[in-house]
């Protein structure tokens, strides 16, 4: 074979060689990128000018969230225990009137669907406790699950307060245990005239559920910022 002939032949196989590699390199960078979730920045904030506290954020697909639970003081609002130390670290407990106007202005009380969207987006609600849990703060008693906070989210479990009086399910409140056990949120979704719905996590359980509580019972608030999103 003539020699530049054969020349032609190594340098046009180098290119095509090096065109495919660079489409397998491409696609590997994609697949990671798609990988990746959805979630913004590290150290996005917001402050709520009524009283000047300011919330870590978080997106998570299309939504974006507080990354703390809401700590407003309203008339009827309550610390876990009457303690201030737990509304610095879990937020306030607000019923349910209450928590549908204590989101600042811009933001609100996630509807059910809005709840469904986060739970569907992280991997559906069987999962959803293990990457919306907080590393720390959570008990780990004998059927402890560990959590991974994938998203930022950081679910911390704040306890309840129901209408007698009566706090539940923040061990640490005797200072014995500096954890908590159960979280229990709001949604804006009404289950008639005395009821609505939330969403609860457990340390001892990897999904998410939700159930029908009365509206007179103290839970947790998460505040979703203002865009209309269906499930």
């Amino acid at each position: 074979m003539n020699a530049s002939v054969g020349g032609k032949s190594r340098r046009a196989a180098g290119r095509v060689f090096g065109a495919l590699a660079a489409v397998v390199l491409l696609s590997v960078s994609l697949a990671v990128l798609l990988s990746v979730p959805a979630v913004n920045a590290q150290g996005e904030s917001f402050t709520d000018t009524r009283d000047g506290k300011t919330y870590r954020t978080v997106q998570i697909g299309d939504q974006t969230w507080m990354a703390e639970n809401l700590n407003y003081k309203t008339d009827s609002s309550t610390c876990y225990g009457n303690k201030e130390r737990n509304c610095r670290k879990y937020g306030r407990l607000y019923d349910w009137d209450d928590a549908m106007k204590a989101c600042p202005a811009g933001w609100h009380l996630p509807s059910n669907d809005e709840w469904w969207v986060l739970t569907d987006f992280v991997g559906g609600r069987e999962v959803a406790g293990t990457k919306l849990k907080s590393k720390t703060g959570w008990s780990k008693g004998q059927y402890y699950k560990a959590a991974t906070d994938d998203y930022g989210f950081s679910a911390l479990p704040g306890g309840y307060r129901i209408p007698d009086g009566i706090f539940h399910y923040v061990i640490n409140i005797s200072g014995f245990y500096d954890a908590g056990s159960y979280g229990r949120w709001w949604s804006a979704t009404e289950g008639g005239a005395t009821f609505a719905r939330y969403w609860d996590m457990s340390y001892s359980y990897e999904g998410v559920s939700w159930n029908y509580y009365d509206k007179a019972f103290q839970f947790s608030l998460r505040c979703v910022e203002d865009k209309a999103v269906q499930r």
